[in-house]
């Protein structure tokens, strides 16, 4: 099972797999990585489980590269740097959430982020 994501210090746990789902697979609505084909409850929680510590780890992990981009695209040094409103339109954000975003990237890109328990910059 999947750890909350670690810190630049730690070495990163892998997440459970996200088995491939064909295009047919995809298409139907019922259809979810196969977790309606299994009959066994404790083998359809332990999977359902793994899938959702493994999204969460993937949200967070997906949060930090946000929010360093944001910070990148902030950087006063860029000739062609962003102001907290222009990311926050692009990545549909309010301009505070924008803000904390760039602070939170700034910190990851320096490793100042350490204890934090969480991706969420908030």
């Amino acid at each position: 099972m999947a750890e909350p994501t670690p810190r630049r210090n730690e070495p990163r746990l892998r997440p459970a797999p996200l088995l491939f789902e064909p295009a047919q697979a995809a298409e139907d609505p019922e259809h979810f990585f196969d977790l309606e084909s299994i009959d066994d409850p404790r083998a359809l929680l332990a999977r359902a489980t793994e899938l959702t510590q493994a999204f969460r780890a993937a949200a967070d992990r997906a949060v930090e590269f946000q929010a360093m981009a944001a910070a990148q695209l902030a950087d006063p040094r860029r000739f062609d740097r962003l102001t907290p409103a222009d990311i926050a339109a692009r990545a549909e954000w309010t301009e505070d959430y924008a803000k904390k975003m760039v602070e939170f990237g700034r910190d990851l890109m320096r490793g100042d982020v350490e204890g934090q328990g969480t991706a969420d910059p908030v």
